[in-house]
């Protein structure tokens, strides 16, 4: 079971929160584009598909916790360091996208964001993707931990 759990938990994590962070970097410089040519309706169709999926796969992406913390219960690793600081972590990179990342898209979505915005969109936004990172190296090497691998 533990097996199974692992991988649908890795398989949300590359098939849900791949396409946030992709699609949430590419949309400050989408934006740009459409701020600079309103009257462009590529770059405006551009622009709300990126939100578009940005707010689709971050529902989605919750299924990553869900199935990591059931992986966790089962491999007894839920008072792990590597573990909290993970579920600490990505919890933090949830509020980063629900609280600052989204609302700014849906800003620049409905015409009342600047290029300063997409700036600011732009930091947070890669504050997002430096937290998955770290929690994908923690997942990965998992310091100290007593799972044999």
């Amino acid at each position: 079971m533990t097996k199974f759990l692992l991988a649908v938990h890795v398989l949300a994590a590359i098939v849900a929160i791949g396409p946030v962070t992709v699609a949430a970097s590419m949309f400050p410089p989408a934006a740009r584009r459409a701020l600079a040519a309103p009257e462009d309706v590529r770059a405006t169709g551009t622009v709300e598909l990126l939100h578009r999926i940005c707010r689709v796969y971050g529902v989605v992406g919750v299924a990553v916790p869900v199935f990591g913390f059931a992986t966790a219960s089962n491999m007894g690793v839920l008072g792990s360091a590597w573990l909290i600081v993970s579920i600490v972590l990505t919890a933090m990179a949830a509020v980063v996208l629900v609280a600052l990342v989204l609302p700014r898209q849906s800003a620049l979505v409905e015409g009342a964001g600047t290029r300063e915005t997409t700036v600011r969109l732009a930091m947070f936004t890669g504050m997002f993707n430096i937290l998955w990172a770290i929690v994908t190296v923690l997942m990965i090497v998992r310091p100290g931990s007593t799972t044999g691998a």
